[in-house]
């Protein structure tokens, strides 16, 4: 019986690539891939590969290339809280996996100390005016000078020179109450802070709706107005568009150029605006622009959902920055302006 052999590399299905990468791997990698998947998907995965024969070295090693350069060209890699909370539980038991994503949503910060400098003072100083004066001053001595001025600045005033005059006066800290004291602030102020900062509702809505094709967005945000107007508005008031790049600065805009894929840059602003186009070219070396211009009129029409997939692309890749502290989407008011 003539055994199946496969030589065209075209001609594999998704599944039959994910096979062969799987028996590529060592054992031990194959593993662990296979301990990130849930039940139905590795029997899906393993009846291809056990179905599989023979695979040519060309297409294997087409296969390699192929992934090689789809990893490295893939701009960025998308990360969210749901993700990541997502590959823990698969390794961690539910409570360690809770504890870790709440230190996760609180502050950033590799310590304590760090974390609570990264606290807005007005939610720290509320936390804080009904803690002991003694408590408070320790807290106070372990952050940024900067910050705890802040925070002094809105306790009332008997009370704040109470927590100076303990500063003044206080002695190294023993490591066993710091110890107790981290404790008890991971345990109830940094627990609270991260569950009240967890997404707004409306913020999710938004979100979800960015991330639908322009003819779904508009029918399901006319449902919505149907529903409850004002809802409606709010969630439109949150939303962030591909014209809406017009609120980036220039040097954000030079941040996002650099970390986008120029081939979906192109296509994303074959549907754009002048104004939208403008800015994006105003941006870049006249050298570049012209070979994004060239691109735009080699490819010919290009079909509106490729458009507003690569449009999306490039929203979903300024939100990132923006989250990342990288670039600044202003809200339009006046206190955003710049003053130079």
């Amino acid at each position: 019986m003539k055994q199946n052999v496969i030589d065209d590399f075209n001609m594999l299905t998704g599944q039959q690539k994910a096979a062969i990468l799987m028996l590529s791997l060592n054992e031990d990698r194959s593993a662990s891939l296979f301990s990130l998947m849930d039940d139905e998907e590795i029997k899906e995965l393993s009846v291809v590969m056990a179905s599989l024969g023979k695979v040519n070295s060309n297409v294997v090693e087409q296969l390699f290339e192929e992934f090689i350069e789809r990893a490295s060209n893939s701009g960025m890699l998308m990360g969210t809280y749901e993700s990541t909370e997502r590959l823990l539980s698969k390794a961690l038991d539910k409570d360690r996996v809770s504890l870790i994503m709440e230190e996760v949503r609180g502050p950033a910060g590799r310590t304590m100390w760090d974390k609570l400098g990264n606290v807005n003072e007005h939610v720290l100083a509320n936390y804080l005016k009904n803690e002991y004066p003694q408590t408070i001053a320790v807290i106070l001595s372990k952050i940024k000078a900067e910050h705890a001025a802040k925070v002094i600045a809105l306790l009332p005033e008997n009370f704040a020179m109470e927590i100076v005059m303990r500063m003044l006066r206080m002695d190294s800290v023993q490591k066993e109450v710091l110890d107790g004291l981290e404790k008890t602030l991971r345990k109830e102020f940094m627990s609270n802070l991260s569950k009240s900062s967890r997404r707004d509702s409306y913020e999710l809505i938004a979100d979800i709706f960015n991330s639908l094709d322009r003819n779904t967005e508009t029918r399901f945000m006319e449902a919505l107005e149907e529903r409850n107007r004002e809802s409606a508005e709010r969630v439109k008031s949150l939303m962030f568009t591909f014209e809406d790049l017009i609120r980036v600065d220039s040097q954000g805009i030079q941040v996002l150029l650099r970390n986008v894929d120029k081939d979906k840059l192109a296509i994303a602003l074959k549907g754009a605006s002048d104004t939208i186009k403008d800015l994006f070219f105003s941006n870049m070396s006249t050298r570049a622009g012209k070979i994004i211009k060239e691109d735009m009129e080699a490819m010919g029409p290009v079909r509106l959902r490729d458009v507003e997939e690569a449009q999306q692309y490039i929203v979903s890749t300024t939100k990132e920055l923006s989250n990342a502290g990288e670039l600044v989407i202003s809200e339009g008011k006046e206190s955003d302006e710049l003053i130079y």
